[in-house]
């Protein structure tokens, strides 16, 4: 396992990052376990949650992921060997979040609440990484690529970064990174982080993937100069970059069956897309997961690319695919797909 710099500090994650959001709800507390002994096992020393988890979110679940961290951290004794990241829900209308049931919003009341919560569940005195999972201001996420105009309603940056300082000197958080955030939204971070004198931004946690290499366009020039790498989620596109969703294949205990919630992979021109890079991966012998994983492990940006998976199997095929060899032709065919199939999943 190769083990990368975060930031401009002295810690180094490995390449492969565990995703954990379906532990709770597609997974159970056993299978989550059984993940991380063997995560841990291959070289994986980044864990990366949410108070969110698991996915979808409901009140019912919501830090049901922590939860299940939080026991193996007890059971196993394993807590020194575990880069912990864990996240902060940006502006919501969810009531649940919080004990008053006030909606989301990075209020410092709410992060502070927040925090407590988290590093209650995850039975733990410090996170590692803490991330603000989407921003305050009610921007488009998930999905668009254009700047939407919108009412300038929100918690000021520079207020939520002050805050964070705070946590940070009482050794409750570490570091603090980004998720779903845009060029701008990153370099205000930065700049009220050297203005201020506060904690400087180590991260950025945002979709990457073949169909979605947006991130490219503006926020790689910002890790190259800024050194805020991506820790890149959804690099299977949520599984249609496997395969498994072929020819309108709904396969049983997938999350299109359980939840038909994958709207970001299903725009125009994203099935043709998907079609070329399965293909490549086959014509050259490899299983389309592989491809598509060692594509965005091997991106100069890249700080850890995170997977997921429901079985240990998928797992295993996950993180196997640090051993492919990334060759020049490789790189040549997935451009040439990239340019006539550019971004359909943003």
């Amino acid at each position: 396992m190769e083990y990368r710099q975060l930031g401009r500090t002295d810690e180094k994650l490995s390449a492969i990052g565990l995703g954990t959001m379906t532990w709770g709800e597609q997974n159970t507390e056993a299978e989550g376990h059984e993940q991380m002994d063997y995560a841990l096992d291959q070289g994986i020393n980044l864990f990366d949650a949410a108070e969110l988890y698991p996915i979808p979110r409901k009140a019912e679940t919501q830090g049901r992921t922590e939860e299940i961290i939080g026991t193996w951290f007890k059971a196993r004794n394993t807590r020194d060997k575990v880069f912990l990241a864990s996240k902060i829900i940006g502006r919501s209308d969810a009531t649940w979040f919080r004990k008053d049931g006030s909606t989301g919003t990075l209020t410092r009341a709410q992060i502070f609440e927040a925090v407590e919560s988290s590093l209650h569940r995850l039975q733990t005195d410090v996170i590692d990484l803490y991330q603000i999972h989407w921003p305050d201001r009610p921007i488009k996420r998930f999905g668009p690529l254009e700047f939407g105009r919108h009412e300038r309603i929100g918690e000021p940056i520079e207020e939520t970064l002050e805050v964070l300082g705070e946590l940070v000197a009482q050794g409750k958080i570490r570091y603090i990174g980004l998720s779903n955030e845009t060029a701008w939204g990153t370099m205000e971070f930065l700049k009220y982080a050297q203005t201020k004198g506060l904690p400087r931004l180590q991260s950025i946690q945002n979709a990457y993937n073949l169909t979605n290499r947006s991130f490219e366009v503006c926020q790689s020039e910002i890790t190259f100069h800024e050194d805020v790498g991506l820790l890149a989620y959804s690099p299977l596109a949520q599984g249609y970059l496997t395969g498994k969703y072929e020819n309108g294949a709904l396969p049983e205990g997938t999350r299109k069956t359980l939840f038909n919630q994958l709207g970001r992979y299903e725009k125009p021109g994203a099935a043709a897309a998907f079609t070329k890079y399965i293909a490549l991966a086959r014509d050259h012998g490899l299983t389309p997961a592989q491809l598509a994983l060692q594509f965005v492990t091997t991106r100069w940006f890249v700080t850890s690319n995170l997977i997921g998976a429901t079985s240990m199997d998928q797992l295993k095929e996950n993180i196997d695919s640090v051993n492919v060899k990334w060759t020049d032709e490789l790189e040549q065919a997935c451009f040439e797909i990239h340019q006539i199939h550019s971004n359909p999943c943003p």
